[in-house]
């Protein structure tokens, strides 16, 4: 495997709020920089693994790490995104959002050509839960746009800069007028640009729990189509991630359900491309004017009930043949996860384990009964090369980040360690999303974390 992560020492600012209000973004005074040097790492032995194949592993020794601290309280869930986008125009940045653990939300960047980071306030106290986390949109000109809404909020909210690039001055605040009916409010905003219809589509979960939509092609006057529901199906509230080429696709790939209220929770996938839905071979489900979608229309990746295993979706990305690629978590006890990988060959799904994960990260309280049981480590795909995944599970008792790397559909791995001997645990890993040859930015959460309105954790990054 080519080396995945360089050494790239950064000159890093982290901003911290001070007297801040949520229409006027406020840059703060610049700390000194963090930086974190990695330990000298050793070969670690994975877990034990069960694949479809055995899987071939060789792990690789990355040399001269450089961890940089993007923000010393930030923390995010994993089914709201994209938290981290790479644009170049007057600047070659990478713009990142994410929650404190007071609840604010923030937005700031990293400068790839001075390399140093700044941040800014952009609500205040929304709510101390990371499944409000933010998420972007960056349009062609370079004005960003954050979305954001508490965790079943009675509102979603989003703010767009008035000038490129520049995050001071983003504008006052905006709510989105549509929601589905319910009294479930807003959850896990998904923003995806289709270039080809010169629109902008907004997933949440919506009003009735389930994942709903709208569209805009004027989002400075906050004019949106009737929100819809996308996925109505039995499940009590699917949970998805979605991924899109930006032109005139969005794949999506989502359970029946949360793991704790399904039994056996299986992993669907389709895509919308020119006004209908598509299975993974090309035959058309239905338009997108009948929506919503039954899950037994659309593809059923892995079979929860025929497995008498439980799972939940972590990410989705299509490769270079435009064939989509899926990585989720089985559980085959609560006490024991297993990452799997699941591709389209043209002809069927290929799918194999890729590794042990260990047990849920949550940092239970002594004599106390988990209740995130189905909280792993995380990992994510490289939307540019989804042969490469960044993955968080235990090594030696510690939750650590790691890159793995497949040449053959998942049926054996290249690895390197990201982190090593940490005293903290590394979870939730984010790759910024971009264009092939641009740079990326991994980024995750390192600290404590005891459930998802209890946290005190910090936003590590590095270039790879």
């Amino acid at each position: 495997m080519e080396e995945q992560i360089a050494n790239h020492p950064v000159k890093q600012t982290t901003n911290e709020p001070a007297n801040q209000t949520a229409d006027q973004p406020t840059e703060t005074t610049n700390q000194p920089a963090q930086t974190t040097n990695e330990p000298d790492q050793t070969t670690n032995e994975p877990a034990n693994q069960t694949t479809n194949e055995p899987a071939n592993q060789t792990t690789n020794e990355p040399a001269n790490q450089t961890t940089n601290q993007l923000t010393p309280d930030g923390a995010w869930c994993f089914f709201a995104d994209p938290r981290a986008l790479y644009y170049a125009g007057q600047y070659k940045r990478t713009y990142v959002s994410w929650l404190t653990s007071y609840g604010d939300v923030r937005i700031g960047f990293y400068d790839h050509e001075h390399e140093y980071s700044e941040s800014f306030l952009v609500k205040a106290a929304l709510q101390r839960d990371d499944h409000a986390n933010p998420t972007l949109h960056i349009d062609a000109d370079g004005r960003v746009t954050i979305f954001y809404s508490a965790h079943n909020g009675n509102a979603m909210y989003y703010r767009t800069t008035a000038q490129p690039e520049t995050l001071a001055t983003l504008s006052s605040e905006r709510q989105l007028p549509v929601n589905t009916e319910g009294g479930k409010g807003y959850t896990y905003p998904n923003p995806v640009y289709l270039k080809q219809e010169k629109r902008l589509y907004l997933f949440w979960r919506g009003g009735n729990f389930k994942p709903a939509f709208s569209t805009t092609n004027d989002l400075e006057n906050n004019d949106w189509s009737a929100a819809r529901t996308l996925i109505d199906d039995r499940g009590q509230r699917p949970y998805i991630r979605f991924a899109s080429n930006g032109e005139d696709a969005i794949d999506f790939a989502c359970t029946d359900g949360h793991p704790n209220e399904e039994a056996y929770n299986s992993i669907y996938y389709a895509r919308y491309s020119n006004g209908s839905i598509y299975r993974a071979d090309g035959t058309k489900v239905k338009s997108a004017s009948d929506l919503p979608l039954r899950l037994e229309e659309i593809d059923k990746v892995f079979d929860g009930p025929a497995c008498q295993r439980s799972a939940w979706i972590w990410d989705v990305a299509v490769n270079k043949d435009n064939h989509p690629v899926l990585v989720y978590a089985v559980f085959v006890t609560p006490e024991d996860h297993r990452y799997y990988y699941s591709q389209w060959d043209g002809a069927q799904w290929q799918t194999n384990e890729i590794t042990a994960a260990g047990s849920w990260f949550p940092q239970t309280a002594a004599n106390a009964v988990e209740r995130e049981q189905f909280y792993s480590g995380g990992l994510i795909l490289n939307h540019a090369d989804p042969s490469i995944v960044y993955l968080s599970r235990q090594v030696d008792g510690q939750f650590e980040i790691e890159c793995w790397q497949t040449a053959d559909v998942g049926k054996s791995w290249e690895t390197a360690p990201v982190t090593a001997s940490s005293a903290a645990l590394q979870i939730r890993p984010f790759l910024s999303r971009h264009a092939a040859g641009s740079p990326s930015l991994l980024l995750w959460m390192s600290g404590e974390y005891k459930h998802y309105a209890d946290y005190q954790t910090e936003i590590q990054m590095r270039l790879v």
